[in-house]
Parts: C-alpha cells; sequence; structure tokens
C-alpha cells in the first residue's frame, strides 16, 4: 500500500512548486508540463478507482465472512467511500483545469489533495495491519488465506 503513498507524492510536489507563469517555466527544473502533471494526477485517480473495485468486487466479501472491518458499511469500505469523494472533486477539478489551464492553482490543487490525504493514508496503514500475517491468523486458517482472490 506504500505504492499509493509513493504515487500520492508527486501530486503534492507538483502542486506545490508550480507557480502562476507556467508556460515559461523551466520544464528541467520544474518536471512534466502542466498538461503531463494532470495526466499523472488522472492516472492516479484511475489506478486508486480501479484498485477499490477489485477489493470490493473480490477481496472484501471473502474477508468479510471471517473479519467484520471488510464487511459493508464497516471501517475499510467507510474508508473508500471517504477517499473517492475526494478523488471525485479531485477528478472535477483537474477536468476544469483540462479546459482551461489558466485557471489551474496550485493552492486550490493542494487543498482538494489535502481534504482526503488523512483518510487515505489511515485507510491504507490500517489495511496494512489488518492484512498482516499475525492479524490474519487470530481470523484465518493458512488454507483460507491461500485461497483469497489475489
Amino acid at each position: 500500500m506504500n505504492c499509493m503513498k509513493w504515487v500520492f507524492g508527486p501530486c503534492c510536489c507538483g502542486c506545490a512548486y508550480r507557480g502562476n507563469d507556467w508556460q515559461t517555466a523551466d520544464r528541467k527544473r520544474l518536471g512534466p508540463s502542466l498538461l503531463a502533471f494532470f495526466r499523472q494526477a488522472m492516472d492516479f485517480i484511475h489506478h486508486l478507482e480501479m484498485h477499490h473495485g477489485i477489493e470490493e468486487q473480490h477481496i472484501f466479501p471473502v474477508l468479510q465472512r471471517k473479519m467484520p472491518d471488510f464487511a459493508k458499511g464497516a471501517k475499510h469500505r467507510n474508508s473508500h467511500k471517504g477517499i473517492h469523494e475526494g478523488l471525485d472533486r479531485l477528478e472535477a477539478l483537474i477536468k476544469d483545469y483540462r479546459n482551461d489551464p489558466k485557471t489551474y492553482s496550485p493552492v486550490e490543487f493542494r487543498a482538494c489533495l489535502d481534504s482526503f490525504r488523512d483518510v487515505l493514508f489511515s485507510h491504507l496503514d490500517e489495511e496494512v495491519a489488518d492484512l498482516q500475517g499475525e492479524n490474519l491468523k487470530k481470523f484465518c486458517t493458512l488454507a483460507e488465506v491461500q485461497r483469497l482472490p489475489m
């Protein structure tokens, strides 16, 4: 799950270093163009949506039989809901910026990311802890873990 934190970082860094005069900026110093940066952010959104879709359709239904935190209405699915509310806001913002790049605001972009950072990072940490071997042993046999659809 640290890969999501690793991917989230460039989105935050990207919005921190860009100024208003992005058209004349030194590209080597600043990294990708603004439109490439938007593509990266959209890739992050789509990757996370796909990841959560797989979890909710294939993995959580199996885990919820033994582990209540993975059931509908429980902490992991509720976290997904909060994360996706943030991703929806981010996607709308990026679409607006793509339509009119001059409206891009690093401050607004960063605020949007920050609005769901805590729920995202907490969820990643909790999910890793809940799926670690020592915790899984409390709920599942080794044979059951080996049959998980992963």
